[in-house]
């Protein structure tokens, strides 16, 4: 662990890893088979050893892997200590999990500060296979001279776009108020709207500006080592363009790279975003220079709004069979073992596992394990099962290691086997039910046995759903009450960091408000949860279709849509069970996973948070503790994600979305036509002045406009950035506690009146909007280099994580 920094940005930047054991160090990250990812790595040096290694002069790097291929080296030779670097690769997962790896090149100790997974729209990067991934070189917003990279939660997959600052004069920056649209379909990169909204051209005396990435000179260092050569990338770059210039003249201009014509007379769409790129090629050069050139008919000069390069990485060496892997990770789970056994057992051949031996000679098939050597390891119990199951398995020596008889050298295959059914059932006959049971935690609620939730659950016939704890199964117990039981299996109480903190939790927390915990089992194979049964679900069901709600909840015979007092009455639910957590618990408990999955519905819709597997004691004496971020994308208070530093207030941002959610119907982040996060997609409507376009097409006309316009208000009050800006949730009752009050007892008014008033907000509410975008929509010029544009700015935050490097 590195030594605190006392001026870093960040809190990311004050710690991180080392590896000095070891050749290959790996990181194993849960993802979804075929979907694609963004994987960033930073890296803070910080002189955490003392050694000076960045400023000494010598060689300091290490190298990456993505899997078992190589993704980038890491040089920070003369490299400031207290600067961050970083490294992005976009790939296709290839199973349920991908691996990210430190190798150590014989240069320095590799560490890591932080590392990030982001799950990409399917739709984008559409050449990304298998074998192709991308590594980020260079990723540039325009028309701005900030020094801030922009992320999440303007960028909704959390990208970081960095403000191009050498480019001021002869440019002009140009920004808009007006949105920027994007042809269904035709969304490769999905640019976000406020940096589309912005853009970099040139005065009327120049006719061309370029466009350069030149590498760093500390690259120029590793040249040909670990068969990398930098004069050879192969190099992708994309161009951003929208015209936002607002008027019919003509603006056409020619793309050259290094003299050579790439894209003659460009024209960029008015209004409308596109991406330029030259799909399957990629260039062999060791920079970039690209001139924009306007062509002679052009009546207005070039412009860009962002600009992207990566490199290509091959993805195409073949990983250990996945059987093989599987089978590795149980014997390595089994008896704790810490050898060099990291990333892939097999791949690449010069990092594969100690006292292994592979077949390799099928080429175009997954090498196989064929022997394993754990001679003198010291390790102790009997033989695991997962060796019975290796089928290319041909040797197994365990000389004075596993055996708890004596030594007996090299065993064939056949008497491994033969051990292995004496030993007992296979895997899949295992009953776990045997495994002897924990010691009791000493809380006021049922334990089970794992026998008696076999039958409360039928056998675990009746799935109802899956989380990040593990599957839930429908159960009814011997009176009769419907139960949901929550199992996590084949893990040890020390490796489910959640589990302990619910059972906690629940049992000491009673509410109205939240789930009831029934009762929970613990063995070393079997952990679960027993919970009262919530027949209607969870609220995020409520915006989907009957069809797809029968798809992912197998309970019918109600109705899945709420009206909009019963959606108030929800709110109130899920806020009065989150203020007793915040204001009647001692110490206070921060939920810090709140969302509609975990707000769920009894059969009379009385909403209870549940899952609190993420929970946290906050003592009240305290502004905020530093955690560890966790949470979910869409949900996550930005400056917890900034800072680490968790307050109540964290959930009081969440709570923002999901009211959000239930006044529109629409999940956090959605393509409208391009990904937008909800807040942002709100404030556009609302600034256009159309609070009626905002609301679920499924209550029609059932609400009063001045009630939705509090509910809107009081929401985007929770979503201020800074946290002491946001009310508490003992406030957050109170209005909504006035809000159902009234509109049970109310008549409906402006939506019942003219489409005039239905559609324009009440002028008289005292508290309005502040953090929406309001002003005409102007495009202005300004030759220093800045924007400015009529009426106030706003609602759309960067947030600088990192200095522009």
């Amino acid at each position: 662990m590195a030594q605190y920094i006392a001026d870093a940005t960040n809190e990311q930047e004050k710690t991180l890893r080392s590896f000095p054991d070891g050749q290959r160090n790996c990181y194993t990250l849960p993802t979804n088979s075929s979907k694609k990812y963004l994987i960033r790595a930073t890296f803070t040096y910080g002189n955490y050893d003392g050694l000076n290694s960045s400023e000494k002069g010598s060689l300091f790097l290490f190298g990456l892997h993505i899997g078992v291929n190589f993704w980038a080296t890491v040089n920070l030779t003369n490299w400031g200590s207290s600067d961050t670097m970083y490294k992005e690769v976009i790939t296709v997962a290839p199973d349920k999990f991908i691996s990210v790896c430190l190798i150590n090149l014989g240069s320095g100790t590799p560490f890591v500060s932080t590392l990030d997974l982001r799950e990409l729209d399917g739709a984008m990067f559409p050449f990304l296979n298998l074998s192709v991934s991308i590594s980020h070189l260079a990723r540039q917003r325009y028309g701005s001279v900030d020094d801030y990279i922009t992320r999440y939660p303007t960028d909704p997959f959390d990208r970081f776009w960095e403000a191009a600052l050498r480019y001021k004069f002869p440019f002009l920056n140009m920004t808009t108020n007006q949105d920027v649209t994007k042809l269904p379909g035709n969304d490769d990169f999905q640019v976000p709207m406020p940096i589309l909204q912005k853009a970099s051209t040139i005065s009327s005396n120049f006719s061309e500006f370029n466009v350069s990435v030149i590498f760093p000179d500390n690259m120029k260092n590793i040249d040909n080592i670990n068969n990398i050569d930098y004069r050879s990338l192969e190099l992708l770059p994309i161009f951003h363009f929208a015209d936002i210039g607002g008027n019919n003249q003509n603006r056409t201009f020619d793309i050259y790279n290094d003299g050579n014509l790439m894209f003659p007379n460009y024209i960029p769409p008015l209004f409308r975003a596109e991406s330029t790129y030259q799909s399957g090629k990629f260039l062999r050069k060791r920079g970039l220079n690209f001139t924009l050139r306007k062509t002679p008919s052009s009546e207005l000069q070039p412009l860009i709004n962002a600009f992207e390069v990566y490199s290509l990485v091959h993805t195409d060496n073949l990983t250990t069979s996945p059987d093989d892997v599987d089978y590795m990770k149980e014997v390595k789970k089994y008896y704790s073992y810490t050898r060099n056994w990291n990333g892939d057992p097999c791949s690449p051949r010069e990092y594969s596992w100690q006292g292994l031996a592979c077949d390799y000679a099928n080429g175009n098939k997954n090498p196989r394990i064929t022997r394993i050597n754990l001679s003198a390891s010291g390790l102790i119990g009997g033989l695991h099962i997962a060796f019975m199951k290796m089928a290319s398995l041909e040797n197994f020596d365990s000389s004075c290691g596993i055996p708890p008889t004596p030594c007996t050298g090299l065993y064939p295959l056949e008497a491994v086997l033969e051990r292995l059914e004496f030993a007992g059932k296979s895997a899949e006959q295992e009953d776990y039910s045997i495994y002897e049971e924990e010691a009791p935690l000493h809380i006021d609620i049922k334990r089970f046995t794992y026998a008696e939730l076999k039958l409360i659950t039928n056998n675990f016939q009746s799935i109802i759903g899956k989380g990040g704890f593990g599957t839930v199964y429908h159960g009814i117990l011997e009176n009769n009450d419907e139960v949901a039981v929550k199992v996590l299996v084949e893990t040890s109480i020390a490796e489910s960091k959640d589990f302990l903190p619910e059972v906690q939790t629940l049992s000491k927390v009673h509410h109205k408000n939240l789930v009831t915990l029934v009762g929970y089992c613990q063995n070393r194979k079997c952990l679960a949860l027993v919970y009262d049964f919530m027949p209607r679900g969870n609220l995020q069901l409520s915006w989907c279709s009957t069809k797809e709600k029968e798809t992912w909840y197998p309970f019918k015979g109600y109705d899945s849509s709420l009206n909009w007092e019963e959606r108030l009455h929800i709110a109130l639910d899920a806020a009065q069970g989150l203020e007793y957590l915040h204001e009647s618990c001692s110490p206070s408990i921060v939920h810090r996973d709140v969302k509609t999955p975990n707000i769920l519905l009894d059969k009379n819709l009385v909403a209870k948070i549940s899952d609190f597997g993420l929970s946290r004691a906050f003592n009240a004496a305290h502004t905020h503790i530093s955690t560890v971020v966790a949470g979910t994308l869409g949900y996550l208070d930005p400056e917890y994600h900034a800072t680490f530093q968790l307050t109540v207030k964290t959930d009081v941002y969440s709570f923002g979305i999901v009211l959000l959610e239930i006044v529109t119907g629409q999940p956090p982040v959605f393509m409208d036509p391009q990904t937008v996060h909800l807040p942002n997609w709100v404030r556009q409507k609302i600034d256009k002045g159309s609070i009626h376009d905002v609301v679920d097409k499924k209550l029609l006309d059932q609400y009063d406009a001045t009630h939705l316009q509090t509910v809107i208000d009081l929401a985007m009050n929770c979503l201020e950035n800074t946290s002491i800006d946001r009310p508490s949730m003992t406030e957050v009752v109170s209005v909504l506690k006035v809000l159902f009050t009234v509109a049970i007892s109310s008549e409906k008014r402006s939506v019942t009146s003219t489409p005039q008033e239905k559609n324009v907000m009440d002028a008289d509410i005292p508290r309005q909007f502040h953090l929406m975008i309001s002003g005409a929509t102007t495009t202005s010029y300004d030759n220093e280099g800045s924007s400015s544009q009529s009426g106030p700015t706003g609602g759309m935050s960067e947030i600088s994580y990192i200095s522009g490097r």
